[in-house]
């Protein structure tokens, strides 16, 4: 069973409908990169040529940021050798929500299965908001199981939004009926608990179903996996932002996703390295404490086994390593 923590909407159309990620062609999401430079509010610029000076500078930028807290980290507990599927334990959550707890006020989970269930609850027992999934694909008996957990950890009181399901219109996992289903199923048995979708920017724009029936909508937002060159990647960003509220008018819209892998191969204007990735953290960060952003930074940990998902990048994009050690600043 499959549970892709971060498939971006490019890096998922590559995989799911090109047959492979080193293709040349881009899918269209509707976003030219070069219509948004100097879109957005924040001007961004990076050195040609790192000094010393200008590395200490960010460096102390990013601790900085890292410090304050962000409002959200998306977090997965695998370690070496573990991928979905992998039965996980409760010390094992603990340890690793421990690593996060001083720099973040929510986490997200992806799953209410294998023991990820138990996330929600140890969350809560750090003092950490919870937005909890239900990971849905194209097994209907695990979307029983995972329906059937993210109700019961919901009804203990652990989740304080529910996800139903991540980029699975994306991924053409269920037809908009079979999911806009769950998600009513999932309402109804939540009372005065948020619930809501989690997609690409652009396909709350195709299933306005979907998006009416979210009392949260959730936008993962990957300038990286659409070829944005870094320098235009938070303005690339916000257009994503400003196009998931037009979509959904009147509605809580937090990003779900976003983020900047450190290694790998680039992908088209898409290059990346240890400044990009500290300089978009800062970025985003900047931006969602000045306009008041729900972000769930992409994430907290990085994990080996998308490598088989994403390439050699995706094993990239935690800002701490698979150890838990701390990558940047």
């Amino acid at each position: 069973m499959s549970k892709p923590a971060s498939r971006s909407a490019v890096a998922s159309a590559t995989v799911t409908h090109q047959g492979s990620s080193s293709d040349t062609s881009l899918p269209h999401s509707g976003v030219d990169p070069a219509t948004v430079a100097g879109a957005g509010r924040w001007t961004e610029s990076s050195p040609t040529v790192w000094t010393t000076e200008a590395r200490d500078a960010l460096g102390e930028a990013f601790r900085a940021s890292l410090q304050r807290g962000v409002h959200g980290l998306c977090f997965s507990p695998y370690l070496e050798g573990q991928q979905p599927g992998s039965q996980i334990a409760e010390a094992q959550i603990r340890d690793r929500l421990r690593v996060l707890q001083p720099h973040a006020r929510w986490v997200r989970s992806f799953s209410c299965t294998d023991g990820h269930e138990q996330t929600p609850r140890v969350a809560h027992e750090l003092g950490l908001k919870t937005l909890v999934g239900a990971w849905l694909g194209t097994d209907a008996a695990i979307n029983e199981r995972e329906l059937q957990g993210v109700i019961e950890v919901a009804r203990a009181g652990h989740a304080d939004i529910v996800a139903v399901g991540n980029e699975v219109l994306l991924r053409e996992d269920m037809s908009e009926d079979a999911l806009l289903a769950c998600i009513e199923r999932v309402r109804e048995a939540l009372p005065g608990v948020p619930v809501g979708y989690v997609d690409a920017y652009y396909l709350f724009e195709k299933h306005p179903r979907i998006t009416a029936a979210c009392d949260v909508v959730m936008t993962n937002c990957y300038p990286f996996w659409e070829g944005c060159p870094r320098e235009q990647a938070l303005a690339y960003m916000q257009t994503m932002v400003q196009r998931t509220r037009a979509a959904a008018p009147g509605k809580r819209v937090l990003i779900s996703e976003t983020g900047w892998p450190d290694q790998g191969s680039a992908f088209h204007g898409s290059v990346p390295s240890r400044e990009g990735a500290m300089q978009y953290f800062v970025d985003c960060c900047r931006w969602a404490e000045e306009d008041g952003i729900e972000i769930f930074y992409f994430a907290a940990f990085d994990e080996a086994w998308k490598v088989g998902a994403e390439g050699d990048v995706g094993a990239f994009w935690g800002l701490w390593d698979k150890n838990g050690t701390p990558k940047f600043g």
